[in-house]
């Protein structure tokens, strides 16, 4: 096993329970518990997948657009740039779905995508297809609650991007937890608790969650990329570059000669070259990076001089990491120790949460971060520092931008 950086007890067992049934385990930075297996876990399988290891939020990820604006055009703009952000936040909050249970009530919301025509819906169960197919057709772009977001941001050189963060909304939920009662003897649609299923590729409940995780996964980026492009449009910019990455999701790769299921709970893919968008929290910076360039990862130059003992200490990492960075800057903090607990029907106060609204205001005033949505148990405070995380990561990857937060958007 792979571990980066510091973590509790339980989140170590959790993954030595993990690696118990794989064949290469890694923990990434940001680590932290999560159902059966951790978030920030990296899992490498032959010929099977866990279905809890990929989770209840299937291609969960993120999407970075830098425009072709600069801060300064929208401080130019009448009324000056702090009205100006806080204008657009309204519009961002206005034009994009945020929520439980949130539609996508846009004129031009992608209803029509393509992937509703796609042969792996027939997996789902006749009485059941309708109906979710009806849910994910109104909820494609839709972002929904939690750490998920829409942000506006400027990096080193004061370019705007625009960030995202959600996955696959309620579609993907369905199937995972449709998929971990099919692992335990149940019918699709049933009740059961949250525990290992591991599904061989080559039975049908294994062949029909592969093919419909990966029309979940088509699902999600649809929709970040509806999203991201909308609040461009909102901001009045163009799209120059995109980023886009799966962090809870499985992918078929090949490592040490060998091809595997690696299944990223939380972890970013971060092969040499390829770039990641990170997001901190909404007080804090976050980061486009990409997998180091070293001479003995993933290269045929490298091959050769990996055979000539020529790897070096950082293409070691990235190869028992399986090629993978961090997603975020990781809790630390769950949300009931944010938030406290109330009594359900007459809302009295039964645990004091840590954190309060004037303690998270003033985190992201003296960031001068706009804000809407966003409750305390999404505040800095629950959350490690990025660039601890990513110091912890060590040579394995490289930062490209910086982007420090202007408007942060959320449930």
């Amino acid at each position: 096993m792979q571990i980066f950086g510091q973590h509790d007890e339980q989140t170590l067992a959790q993954l030595v329970r993990v690696a118990e049934r794989a064949d290469h385990a890694a923990l990434m930075a940001d680590g932290h518990l999560g159902y059966v297996m951790p978030i920030g876990g990296v899992a490498a399988y032959r010929n099977q997948v866990s279905v809890a290891g990929v989770g209840f939020d299937i291609a969960c990820g993120n999407a970075a657009i830098r425009t072709d604006l600069a801060l300064g055009d929208l401080a130019d703009r009448p009324g000056g740039l702090r009205r100006n952000l806080e204008h657009l936040a309204d519009e961002i909050q206005s034009v994009i779905s945020f929520g439980v249970g949130g539609v996508n009530r846009s004129p031009d919301a992608p209803s029509d995508h393509p992937l509703f025509g796609d042969p792996a819906w027939r997996a789902v169960p006749g009485r059941h297809r309708g109906a979710l197919l009806d849910k994910a057709r109104r909820q494609l772009g839709s972002v929904g609650s939690g750490n998920h977001y829409v942000d506006v941001f400027a990096d080193e050189r004061d370019r705007i991007w625009v960030g995202v963060h959600f996955g696959s909304r309620g579609f993907g939920h369905t199937v995972a937890s449709s998929f971990l009662a099919i692992g335990q003897g149940a019918e699709w649609g049933a009740r059961v608790p949250e525990a290992e299923v591991i599904l061989e590729l080559d039975a049908p409940a294994g062949h029909d969650y592969w093919h419909l995780m990966k029309l979940a996964g088509r699902y999600a980026y649809a929709g970040r990329e509806w999203a991201a492009r909308k609040a461009v449009e909102t901001i009045g910019g163009r799209e120059v570059e995109l980023v886009h990455n799966h962090h809870n999701f499985a992918w078929e790769e090949e490592h040490f000669g060998r091809t595997f299921v690696v299944v990223r709970k939380g972890a970013t893919p971060a092969f040499p070259g390829q770039k990641g968008f990170v997001g901190g929290s909404m007080g804090d910076d976050a980061v486009i990076l990409e997998g180091a360039r070293g001479a003995g990862a993933g290269s045929a130059e490298g091959e050769l001089q990996r055979g000539a003992g020529a790897v070096t200490a950082a293409d070691d990492l990235q190869a028992r990491a399986l090629y993978s960075t961090v997603h975020g800057a990781g809790r630390v903090m769950s949300r009931t120790a944010a938030r406290g607990k109330r009594h359900r029907r007459t809302g009295k106060v039964l645990k004091r949460g840590r954190v309060s609204r004037e303690m998270m205001a003033e985190w992201v005033g003296r960031k001068g971060v706009v804000l809407r949505g966003g409750g305390v148990d999404e505040s800095p405070h629950v959350y490690r520092r990025l660039t601890d995380v990513l110091a912890a990561q060590g040579e394995t990857v490289t930062v490209l931008h910086t982007l420090r937060p202007l408007v942060v958007v959320m449930a």
